[in-house]
């Protein structure tokens, strides 16, 4: 019959978790969290000192000069009890503080982080609008700015005025002498033909003279 052979268990095999007597307990973090933190808190206040002044202080009255039978702590030995009490105290007080600092500390490294990120984004962000505003003035150097515009108009329309000035002086002098051509042709139609009946019947002036005469 085949013996059943199991494979050796390489270092890459996790072993199997052994059996716990006691149950682990897993106390919500949050809750405990938030609870410790409040605790801590509350003892960075200055009611806690008073509530804890007031406390020993009662506790010390009453059993210094409280009824003898009724006294629980003797001040023979110390006020043993009290002691006692204020170390226990102490002693569950020192892990809720660093507890709370912890989770203070893990607050302020996630707050680190988002800082840390927003910066860069902020970087990447200012960057890439410092290249925006690169590309753009080297993009507008080529563009018509409104000092250059204003100048080119106030050139184009001093050039004009130029030459409208030289056209009004080249016909003013232009002028006066097609003026002078034409009354010169207007008056001369007028000239031969007052002097053309004259000059076209002579005798016939002498004729009617004569008449006159002779009658």
């Amino acid at each position: 019959m085949a013996e059943k052979t199991h494979p050796a268990a390489g270092l890459d095999t996790p072993l199997a978790a052994r059996a716990r007597f006691w149950p682990r307990l897993t106390p919500n973090p949050d809750a405990f969290g938030k609870a410790t933190e409040g605790f801590a808190r509350f003892m960075g206040t200055p009611t806690f000192l008073l509530y804890m002044s007031v406390f020993c202080l009662f506790w010390l009255a009453w059993n210094t000069w409280g009824p003898q039978d009724l006294r629980f702590d003797d001040a023979a030995i110390g006020f043993t009890a009290l002691t006692l009490m204020l170390s226990l105290q102490a002693s569950y007080a020192a892990p809720l503080l660093l507890l709370a600092q912890n989770r203070q500390a893990d607050r302020d490294k996630v707050s680190v982080t988002e800082d840390r990120n927003r910066a860069e984004r902020n970087l990447h962000d200012t960057e890439y609008l410092t290249r925006e505003l690169a590309a753009l003035r080297i993009a507008l150097r080529d563009v018509a700015t409104r000092d250059y515009v204003r100048s080119e108009l106030r050139s184009a329309l001093e050039d004009l005025l130029e030459s409208n000035d030289g056209e009004e002086i080249r016909l003013r002098g232009k002028s006066p002498k097609k003026k002078k051509v034409a009354d010169a042709t207007t008056q001369l139609p007028r000239v031969e033909r007052a002097s053309a009946p004259a000059e076209a019947d002579p005798d016939a002036g002498s004729g009617r003279g004569r008449g006159r005469t002779g009658g």
